[in-house]
């Protein structure tokens, strides 16, 4: 039987999430991807310019460990639609003063916390699996939400920015390059890496 070896699965699980971004946006790009090693003094590729935006996005993406954390065990819903329609009001009118699209920024933020959705109730289905794995302490949610304002704030400001970018015909590949350097950065595992691949659906306006 043939061994899998690291690099082997590390080419497999990089491959794996472009075809998660890339499926997600709705590309027909495909990133290629080197079947051998870097060579030892091979130069390391450029970020793309959208890294920020998906680099904030996981950031963002984080924080669903610790809302999922705090309302384990609680009355608290995974939705809450007040806060959802406050953090998409809150986002429009931050666009609104940098001069970018309120409306475009609603959409996006919808993705985010469909994401974050996506992480809590997998965490809480893990942790029905393997009460084990379940966390013994709870965060405050209050400290929790100003983290998560912080980052949302970051991340409507580099989605203002990168306006230009993400409406040009290369966003997607970009968007995926971007994606797998973040994956690759941050170790996500298939639940993050699959929450990821949801908050960055609608950051691409071509």
């Amino acid at each position: 039987m043939r061994t899998t070896t690291p690099l082997r699965r590390a080419l497999i699980t990089v491959t794996a999430t472009a075809a998660v971004v890339l499926t997600a946006t709705g590309s027909a790009v495909a990133v290629p991807v080197s079947g051998t090693a870097a060579a030892p003094h091979a130069t390391a590729p450029s970020l793309s310019a959208l890294h920020p935006v998906v680099e904030l996005a996981a950031e963002r993406l984080a924080t669903a460990d610790l809302v999922a954390a705090a309302k384990w065990g609680t009355d608290s819903p995974i939705d809450d639609p007040a806060r959802e329609q406050q953090v998409l009001d809150n986002v429009a009118a931050q666009a609104q003063q940098l001069g970018a699209d309120p409306d475009e920024i609603r959409v996006i933020f919808r993705d985010q916390i469909e994401a974050n959705k996506i992480v809590q109730r997998g965490l809480f289905q893990r942790w029905t699996d393997h009460p084990d794995q379940a966390p013994t302490t709870k965060p405050d949610l209050s400290v929790v939400r100003q983290e998560i304002n912080r980052v949302t704030s970051a991340l409507v400001e580099a989605l203002a920015t990168t306006a230009d970018d993400r409406g040009a015909l290369a966003c997607r590949p970009e968007l995926a390059l971007a994606a797998l350097q973040v994956h690759h950065e941050d170790h996500l595992d298939a639940l993050h890496t699959r929450a990821l691949a949801r908050a960055l659906h609608s950051v691409c306006g071509s």
